[in-house]
């Protein structure tokens, strides 16, 4: 159990609190930031749904249907790759409350349960995973500071300038990589660059690859300083998943930067047109 946080190169110490209550409950920090990224990335989406011609009411519904998807992938992910800790015990596997979800698991969740929305409601897919991208990137970039409550997410012992201090009940300090701030400014340079991108998009589908190739890269490097990470055999999921998703989003990029592409093809121009 780790008390105190340090960061020596800007001289701070802090022991930030895991959880506050009020009356009989005990709210923890982690699900309270995990709650604030989700509300302010559906705001951001509702307020520019219309530049994807999606009104506020398809996002809204779309939030209430995914959402389920998420959490169930997100915990069922962890627990594929984590089932030694709960073999003895499966029922274990439903107490998501004490941890054990894992943030690609709850990507893929979120891009079944729009899947499955989008064809009910007869929406393009590709144009709602452009929108719902940018609000990932909101998602994760505050998703990551509930680690830091947590002290959890951290790297590998380092020298490094930027190393964060992690003290125990004991006293002694242990320095890591703080790859929960390294993910977290990732993910925010991510959203600024993909958010005026996707003012010029040219097809629909453009930013959602470049949301995969943009965290996939992020992911595949700042995953090998973990030392938390979920293995299939030698592999680390996460970064192999991040690597391949990576390669995967650039590789349809370039192919279709070298198309020619109709803006009147845009699922908005056709909705305008409407």
């Amino acid at each position: 159990m780790y008390t105190e946080i340090s960061f020596p190169a800007i001289g701070l110490t802090i022991d930030p609190p895991r959880f506050f209550e009020v009356g009989p409950l005990k709210i923890h920090f982690y699900g309270l930031i995990i709650a604030l990224g989700l509300v302010l990335a559906v705001m951001y989406c509702c307020r520019r749904g219309r530049q994807f011609g999606l009104r506020e009411d398809d996002i809204l519904d779309g939030v209430l249907w995914v959402t389920p998807f998420a959490i169930i992938c997100a915990r069922a992910y962890y627990v594929i790759f984590q089932w030694q800790t709960y073999a003895a015990d499966p029922i274990s596997v439903f107490y998501i409350w004490k941890g054990g979800i894992a943030i690609y698991g709850g990507v893929i969740g979120a891009v079944i349960g729009i899947a499955a929305f989008c064809k009910i409601r007869k929406i393009r897919i590709t144009t709602v995973l452009d929108l719902v991208s940018l609000g990932f990137l909101i998602g994760q970039s505050m998703g990551r500071w509930g680690n830091f409550f947590n002290r959890e997410a951290f790297g590998a012992e380092t020298d490094a300038l930027w190393k964060m201090g992690l003290m125990n009940t004991a006293g002694e300090v242990m320095y890591v990589h703080p790859t929960f701030l390294y993910e977290s400014v990732w993910n925010l340079c991510g959203l600024l660059i993909l958010h005026f991108a996707s003012k010029r998009r040219k097809y629909d589908g453009q930013i959602a690859l470049g949301y995969a190739a943009w965290y996939g890269l992020g992911r595949a490097f700042i995953e090998g300083l973990r030392t938390d990470s979920l293995y299939w055999g030698p592999f680390r999921v996460s970064q192999l998943l991040a690597a391949v998703s990576c390669v995967a989003a650039v590789a349809v990029l370039l192919l279709n930067h070298f198309r020619p592409h109709d803006p009147s093809g845009l699922y908005v121009n056709q909705k305008d047109a409407e």
